[in-house]
C-alpha cells in the first residue's frame, strides 16, 4: 500500500492555474494567498498522470471511442461506496456540471419557467439560470445558531415560494458552501414535494466521495423510486482526484422520459462524447488504488479542518469555522467580528492578504461568511490563519 504525503508543497507557477492567474482581476491584487476557487492544491495522483502518460506515448490524438469499461468502473465505484444500483443506460457524458445545469435548463424549461435554488449555496446555481433567461426562486435553507451552527431545508417556505411556473429544483448535495451531508429523511420529503408538483431536480453530487468523519453520502436518486422518476443527477472524479481541468463529468438519469429528452439533444449536439483523455482519467481513479489515495486524502483535510477550529477557538475566537461533514470546503462565521460587507472584504484581501470566497456571493445568508478551501499544505493553513489573527487584532 502506497503511501501520499500532502504536506509536500506543489508549485503551481506556470501552470495556468485559475486559483493565482486571476489574483489581481478578481481581488485587484496579485500578493494574496489564494484560498478561494474549490481545487486542491495536492498534486494529482500518480496513477492517474501515469494512466495519461501511457496514452500520451502514443502520438496521435485523433478521434476515439468510449472505452467500454468506463461506465462499468462508474457504476461500480457508485455501488461500493454509495450503494445506488446504477444502469449503463441510465449514465452519460457532460462537458462539466455548471454546463450541464445550463443544458438542462435549456432543454427541460420554457423561457418563462422557474428554477428553485436554497441559498446560501454555489452561485452558479444562481447565475446560469439567469444567464440563460429564467427567473431563479428563492428557497433559504433554515440556519440554526446554537452552540454548533446547522442548517436545514425550509419545507414550509418552499410551499410558499413554489407556484405553477416552477419546474426545476437544484440540489446541492452534498452541499457547497456549508458542506452538509443531508438525511435520507430530508431528501425524500424533497424528491415527494417535487415529484407531486412536477419539478425536476438537478442533484449536483460533485462532492459525494469526500464524505468526512464517517459521515455518508446518500445519492438524491436512490432515496424514494419518486426521487428516481424526478431528478437528473450530475457526479465527476473531479473535486476528489484533483483532475477538474480534465472535465470528466457524467449525467445518471434514471426516468426514461427526462433521459431521452436530455440525451438527445446531448447526441444531437456531440456535447455527449467525451474529451480523449477523460474516461482515461476517469477509470485511473476509480480503482481500489484510487480509493486509498482518496482515504489517505480525506484524513489529511480532516486534520486541516480540525487545526483551523483550533487555531480559531484560540486566537480568532469572533470567527467560528462551521465543520463540513463533506468536502474540503470551511464556512467560516465571521458575523461576531460585527463588520460589513466591504468592511470584511477589505480584512481578508487588504490586510491579511488572503483570497477567499465572499459569503455574499452564495446568495441570502451568506452575509457575514467567507468561505476557506483547506485542500492544501498545513504550513500554507497556519501561514493564512496567522496573517488573519493579526489582521483581526488591528481592527
Amino acid at each position: 500500500m502506497s503511501t501520499y504525503h500532502f504536506d509536500t508543497p506543489i508549485d503551481r507557477s506556470g501552470s495556468g492555474d485559475l486559483k493565482h492567474c486571476v489574483l489581481e482581476e478578481r481581488y485587484g491584487r496579485a500578493d494574496l494567498l489564494p484560498l478561494w476557487v474549490a481545487d486542491m492544491d495536492f498534486e494529482t495522483p500518480p496513477f492517474i498522470t501515469n494512466a495519461l502518460r501511457r496514452r500520451m506515448e502514443h502520438s496521435l490524438f485523433g478521434y476515439t471511442v468510449v472505452p467500454p469499461q468506463l461506465w462499468t468502473s462508474v457504476r461500480e465505484w457508485i455501488h461500493d461506496r454509495h450503494q445506488w444500483d446504477v444502469k449503463e443506460e441510465w449514465l452519460t457524458y457532460i462537458p462539466g456540471i455548471v454546463k450541464g445545469i445550463g443544458m438542462a435548463v435549456n432543454v427541460f424549461l420554457k423561457a418563462d419557467e422557474k428554477v428553485i435554488i436554497q441559498p446560501p449555496v454555489y452561485h452558479p446555481f444562481r447565475l446560469t439560470p439567469e444567464g440563460n433567461g429564467r427567473q431563479v426562486v428563492m428557497n433559504p435553507l433554515k440556519r440554526m445558531d446554537g452552540p454548533q451552527l446547522a442548517y436545514e431545508m425550509d419545507f414550509d417556505n418552499l410551499e410558499q415560494v413554489c407556484d405553477e411556473k416552477c419546474r426545476m429544483l437544484i440540489l446541492s448535495n452534498p452541499h457547497n458552501p456549508a458542506g452538509i451531508v443531508w438525511p435520507r429523511e430530508t431528501l425524500q420529503r424533497l424528491a415527494s414535494f417535487c415529484h407531486q408538483h412536477n419539478i425536476i431536480v438537478i442533484s449536483d453530487e460533485i462532492h459525494c466521495d469526500m464524505a468526512l468523519w464517517g459521515n455518508r453520502h446518500i445519492p438524491f436518486a436512490s432515496v424514494s423510486e419518486e426521487a428516481a422518476q424526478c431528478s437528473i443527477t450530475f457526479g465527476a472524479p473531479s473535486k476528489t482526484f484533483n483532475i477538474a481541468g480534465i472535465v470528466s463529468s457524467y449525467a445518471i438519469v434514471p426516468n426514461s422520459s427526462l433521459r431521452d429528452r436530455f440525451y438527445s439533444w446531448l447526441t444531437a449536439n456531440e456535447l455527449n462524447d467525451p474529451t480523449l483523455f477523460a474516461p482515461i482519467a476517469t477509470m485511473a481513479a476509480f480503482t481500489p488504488e484510487g480509493d486509498e489515495w482518496r482515504r489517505q486524502m480525506l484524513s489529511y483535510v480532516e486534520q486541516n479542518i480540525e487545526f483551523v477550529e483550533d487555531y480559531c477557538k484560540k486566537h480568532i475566537p469572533a470567527i467560528r469555522p462551521m465543520r463540513p461533514q463533506a468536502s474540503f470546503l470551511v464556512w467560516l462565521d465571521c458575523r461576531q467580528l460585527h463588520l460589513g460587507h466591504d468592511e470584511l472584504n477589505h480584512l481578508f484581501v487588504n490586510q491579511a492578504r488572503l483570497a477567499l470566497n465572499d459569503g455574499e456571493m452564495f446568495g441570502m445568508g451568506g452575509e457575514g461568511f467567507m468561505r476557506m478551501n483547506v485542500g492544501t499544505q498545513r504550513a500554507v493553513l497556519q501561514e493564512a490563519l496567522e496573517r488573519l489573527s493579526k489582521a483581526v487584532a488591528e481592527i
